[in-house]
C-alpha cells in the first residue's frame, strides 16, 4: 500500500488507495489508520498522503518524494537570500547534469534549466563532484578527458585541473571564474547524504559584473554551506542507495 503512493499521485482517497494497492476498502482503511496513528501518514478526512517519517520504513517509500522536492525549498530560500540563481547538479561521465533549480527575481539571470548538461571540467559543480571521486576514479576520468578552451580563463591542462580538483577536495568548495562563459562566475559546495557520500553539488551562479569573487567567498559561501547541510539533514540514510540519476557515474 505504501508503494501505491507515487510522485504523480502523492495524495489519494481511501477508494483510490485500495484500488491502487489491489486490496479491499476495509483492509486499506485498517492499514491507513495505523499509518496515521504512528505518524507515517496524514489525512484531511478525505485524502491521505505519506509524511516524511515514512522514510524510516525504507527507501522504497520515497517514490512520491524526489530529490528536487527535498532540495528545492532550501534552494528557494538560498536564492531569495543571495538574489541569484541556485542550482543542483550531479556528475554523469564528462558532464554535469542539472537536476534542480531555484531562480531569483533578477532581470539578468542564468539561463540553465533542469536537465541541462555542461562540461564538468569547466564548472564549479564539476570540480566539486570530481573532488568527491577517489584518486583512482579521478585519474581514470582525467585519462579520457578532452579539454576545450571555452574562454581565455579555461583550465585545459590535465595537471592543473587535477591540482585544482585536489584543492577543492581539501577546501570543500569551488569558485570557477569565467572559464565556461565570459561574464559569469559560480560557487559550488557538495551536498552529502547521511553517510557523508557526495550525491550532488549545490551551485550559486551569477553575472560577474554584479558579484565579485570576494563577495562570493565572504558572503555566499557560508550561506551555501549552511543550505547544503540543511539539505543533507533532510535526506534519508537510504539515499546512498538511490537510483543512478542521483549518483555520479564514472566511465570505466
Amino acid at each position: 500500500m505504501i508503494r501505491a503512493f507515487r510522485r504523480d499521485r502523492p495524495s489519494m482517497t481511501l477508494s483510490e488507495i485500495a484500488r491502487a494497492a489491489d486490496m479491499n476498502r476495509a483492509a486499506a482503511r485498517r492499514l491507513l489508520i495505523t499509518l496515521v496513528r504512528e505518524g507515517y501518514a496524514e489525512t484531511d478526512g478525505k485524502y491521505f498522503r505519506l509524511r516524511p517519517r515514512i522514510l524510516e520504513l525504507g527507501f522504497s517509500a520515497l517514490s512520491s518524494l524526489s530529490f528536487a522536492e527535498i532540495a528545492e525549498p532550501v534552494m528557494d530560500d538560498l536564492s531569495a537570500s543571495v538574489e541569484e540563481t541556485v542550482l543542483a547538479a550531479v556528475l554523469d561521465g564528462e558532464w554535469c547534469v542539472y537536476v534542480a533549480r531555484a531562480s531569483s527575481q533578477r532581470v539578468v539571470s542564468v539561463d540553465l534549466d533542469v536537465g541541462s548538461r555542461l562540461p564538468a571540467f569547466a564548472m564549479s559543480t564539476g570540480r566539486v563532484l570530481l573532488a568527491a571521486l577517489s584518486d583512482e576514479e579521478l585519474d581514470r576520468w582525467l585519462r579520457d578527458f578532452r579539454p576545450i578552451k571555452y574562454t581565455d580563463r579555461t583550465i585545459t591542462s590535465k595537471s592543473k585541473l587535477r591540482a585544482d580538483v585536489l584543492r577543492v577536495r581539501e577546501a570543500g568548495w569551488s569558485i570557477v571564474d569565467e572559464e565556461y562563459e565570459i561574464g559569469f562566475r559560480s560557487l559550488s559546495v557538495p551536498i552529502r547524504d547521511q553517510g557523508g557520500t557526495v550525491v550532488a553539488a549545490l551551485n550559486i551562479c551569477c553575472p560577474s559584473a554584479r558579484v565579485s569573487v570576494e563577495r562570493m567567498r565572504e558572503e555566499f559561501l557560508p550561506e551555501a554551506l549552511a543550505a547544503a547541510e540543511e539539505i543533507q539533514r533532510s535526506l534519508p540514510e537510504a539515499y546512498a542507495r538511490r537510483a543512478p540519476e542521483l549518483r555520479g557515474r564514472v566511465r570505466g
